[in-house]
């Protein structure tokens, strides 16, 4: 098992709410595996695919088993970053009003900065190969999985509308580029951030945390590396996977997804979850 060495409080804003997001983030020492533990009201929300609720915009847990009255949203880039890692067993405690992980600067940067500089203890967990290809086709949308001997890679394939981001795709090579994937930001259609703002949620959206994209084919700030918007697909499916409650990264898997999302990716945890 692999924990962070020592507490961590992280605070910020939720992106949908614009509460604030204040988190403890504490070490789980168990000799057993337990997972990503969250804990809200005195309520266990543990990182689960059966514990999501909701997955239109964004990931939502709740205690699903105990009347699903806590609940806990967007969880996928701090659960990428616990992958990214390799921690396995860690406790995290809301201590303001808000249920929303805090948004940070929109990728998994900041978690896996933190993880990095307070240290660790144990050892990541043993690779897990799968032992055979699995497929989830749903309309245009595709996911699938296929063992290989080296280390897991994932290819992402969009086809937004958008300019740059036309039949575009990404790959992750753990060995040459994931520091673009683990700084790779939210994104989103600037057009549309006023109706979704009316219908109660994205309060939070700032040019520091989300990418927007123009409908002239350029976005509201700089990117981090070449087609950014596709490389933050990557990190989500990371993280939406890791509800598995094994690390994808671990898999020694090519993971090839087209025009997939949140939805998508956790029909498919549950459907892998079974292979385990």
């Amino acid at each position: 098992m692999k924990t962070v060495k020592s507490k961590i409080n992280a605070n910020g804003r939720g992106l949908m709410t614009n509460l604030e997001a204040d988190v403890e983030i504490c070490p789980n020492l168990s000799d057993e595996k337990q997972g990503i533990r969250f804990f809200i009201n005195d309520k266990l929300v543990e990182a689960k695919a059966s514990n999501v609720v909701s997955c239109e915009h964004f990931v939502v847990l709740a205690n699903v088993n105990e009347g699903a009255d806590a609940k806990i949203a967007l969880v996928e880039h701090f659960m990428a970053a616990c992958a990214i890692c390799g921690i396995d067993n860690l406790d995290v405690y809301f201590k303001s009003q808000g249920y929303e992980i805090p948004i940070m600067d929109g990728s998994a940067k900041v978690w896996v900065d933190l993880f990095n500089q307070t240290g660790y203890v144990g050892e990541t967990d043993e690779v897990k190969p799968l032992g055979e290809t699995l497929s989830f086709v749903k309309n245009n949308s595709l996911i699938t999985v296929t063992p290989q001997e080296a280390k897991t890679t994932i290819t992402y394939a969009v086809n937004f509308n958008h300019p740059d981001l036309k039949n575009r795709w990404a790959t992750l090579n753990q060995d040459v580029n994931m520091n673009e994937i683990i700084e790779a930001r939210t994104f989103g259609y600037l057009k549309d951030l006023e109706t979704y703002q009316k219908m109660g949620i994205s309060k939070g959206v700032t040019i520091e945390n989300t990418l927007g994209m123009v409908d002239d084919g350029t976005y509201t700030s700089k990117l981090r590396s070449e087609f950014e918007p596709v490389k933050h697909k990557i990190l989500d499916i990371i993280g939406d996977l890791y509800l598995t409650g094994v690390n994808p990264l671990l898999l020694n898997a090519n993971i090839f997804a087209k025009e997939a999302g949140h939805a998508l990716h956790v029909e498919f945890a549950k459907m892998l979850q079974k292979k385990f």
